[in-house]
């Protein structure tokens, strides 16, 4: 991704939890030439990425040439209007959070393995409910179809990049004045954007 210096975070433990926050992205590659992008709940384990997607979609089939895959996880954003500047000579623009991840899927063909993986994300995101929900209380049997029914692959972390643009780039004051205007809104994102603008003071 284009990276400005000012707006690079590098922090492997900023972007692992970055990651772990905003769990649902974006894979991408290529089906039969042309550009291809499944939107898919990733899990982070240590350093590598573990997902799966319907066995019907084509998208896991290019694995096979063994090329690196770039997944794109995407944060809080917001339009930043120039009224909120002191400098009269500015213009909108937009602040937002992105981390980019690349490398080379493994697809992981045992069903005890496949099944582990599942476990291991279902029981992150039930994590803090009531009753969790589990696949060991479920029909053997029917889970064994679904399993089947899908591709459990991970990705080893290559590479990974974060994109945090929030205002480094502008004067104390106008930080403030935008932060100030974010949290005011109505929209959640906005609010989100500034918490993340305040973290970084």
């Amino acid at each position: 991704m284009y990276l400005p210096r000012h707006f690079a975070e590098d922090d492997p433990a900023v972007l692992h939890d970055f990651i772990r926050q905003n769990s649902f992205g974006i894979l991408t590659g290529q089906v039969e030439g042309k550009p291809f992008a499944t939107h898919l709940p990733f899990l982070l384990d240590g350093d590598t990425l573990v997902a799966h997607m319907a066995r019907a979609n084509p998208h896991w089939r290019s694995f096979a040439d063994g090329g690196e895959v770039l997944c794109v996880f995407s944060g809080p954003h917001a339009y930043v209007s120039p009224r909120w500047y002191r400098e009269e000579n500015s213009v909108p623009t937009w602040n937002y959070a992105a981390v980019h991840v690349y490398g080379a899927p493994e697809i992981i063909d045992d069903p005890d393995a496949a099944y582990a993986d599942q476990k291991k994300l279902v029981d992150e995101f039930e994590a803090g409910a009531d009753a969790p929900w589990s696949l060991d209380d479920r029909d053997g049997d029917y889970v064994a179809g679904m399993i089947r029914a899908i591709v459990n692959f991970r990705i080893p972390i290559s590479r990974i990049e974060g994109k945090f643009k929030l205002s480094q780039n502008r004067p104390g004051q106008d930080r403030a004045r935008v932060i100030n205007a974010l949290a005011q809104s109505d929209n959640p994102d906005d609010r989100k954007t500034a918490d993340m603008m305040r973290d970084r003071e």
